[in-house]
């Protein structure tokens, strides 16, 4: 296919990194394309001071979907943990390119176990505020907004005494050797979709459709099928702490998944496997498992909360 294609990034320096990647994997597989890169500035990135968790992931993407909608950019590169589980209509996810490392890093001078009571460690997520008060009670889990740099600046001058990040951020921007410890995943689950970019698209616009066949990485498309499939009928628009990961073996598909209260007194864990074939089926099994274990009554406190 000979075709103009523009892609919509968001403009940080780590979006760029990561749709440049995605770029580059198109143009491997399409060589006569001729693509270009429109960057677009979000709300999330106008707003850095509110907390993510109360403005909702969305504010990373709308932008970039009005633009695909106004059919001003071909397609937008996303990570895949920002996007919302329902999609404006007209749109679709197109492909997801091979996921990085999923889990969570610490970014400090000494390992989380020998962090000292009291200390202050940087996050802007609810789901890690909570997975760690569960592992230390002792440690303060203190909003922190900003670029990675931004983050990584505020532990080296004192101000916080590490920030916990995604693993995958930090590999892509070249900075791994910052990394102090990788977190491990049976206390500190990843969001779901984390470590994953994502190509979103018009539902119409077969081009594209085709082109996007060519890069997606299948055994990454089942795992964040099962995951977000789970969030969906969880309820996946709420605050309450989610958190799921899929991991393909052969034809095998396990899904684990966590939900917690808003306090992080109530954690509820449960796993679900089958045929990588059914990973649809599969996050809404374990989603059933988890509303039958009690989830339905967290989901519905933090719902309360929201609007309280």
């Amino acid at each position: 296919m000979s075709r103009r294609i523009i892609v919509g990034s968001r403009g940080s320096k780590l979006a760029l990194v990561q749709t440049e990647s995605v770029v580059a994997k198109i143009r491997e597989m399409n060589p006569d394309l001729d693509i270009t890169v429109s960057k677009i500035v979000t709300t999330g990135d106008r707003n850095r001071e509110s907390p993510i968790d109360q403005m909702g992931t969305a504010i990373f993407v709308k932008e970039l979907e009005d633009a695909l909608l106004g059919e001003r950019i071909d397609i937008a590169v996303h990570s895949l943990k920002d996007v919302p589980t329902v999609l404006p209509p007209g749109l679709c996810l197109s492909g997801v390119t091979e996921r990085l490392d999923p889990r969570d890093v610490l970014v400090a001078r000494v390992g989380l176990n020998e962090l000292a009571p009291g200390s202050r460690i940087g996050t802007s997520s609810l789901r890690r505020t909570v997975q760690l008060i569960s592992y230390r009670h002792d440690l303060q889990a203190c909003p922190i907004r900003g670029n990675v740099d931004t983050r990584l600046r505020k532990v080296f001058s004192g101000e916080f005494d590490g920030v916990m990040l995604a693993a995958a951020a930090l590999l892509r921007l070249g900075l791994e050797s910052r990394i102090t410890e990788y977190l491990p995943l049976h206390h500190f689950l990843p969001a779901v979709g984390q470590g994953a970019l994502v190509v979103e698209a018009r539902l119409s616009d077969m081009d594209i459709a085709r082109v996007m066949s060519s890069i997606n990485h299948i055994p990454t498309w089942q795992c964040v099928t099962a995951e977000r499939a789970l969030l969906r009928a969880l309820g996946g628009g709420c605050r309450a702490p989610i958190a799921a990961l899929g991991t393909v073996s052969g034809n095998r598909l396990e899904l684990e998944g966590m939900v917690a209260s808003m306090s992080g007194q109530k954690v509820l864990c449960a796993s679900e496997e089958g045929n990588a074939i059914s990973a649809e089926e599969i996050g809404l099994k374990l989603a059933e498992k988890m509303l039958g274990m009690g989830a339905a009554e967290i989901i519905a406190e933090a719902k309360g909360s929201e609007k309280g």
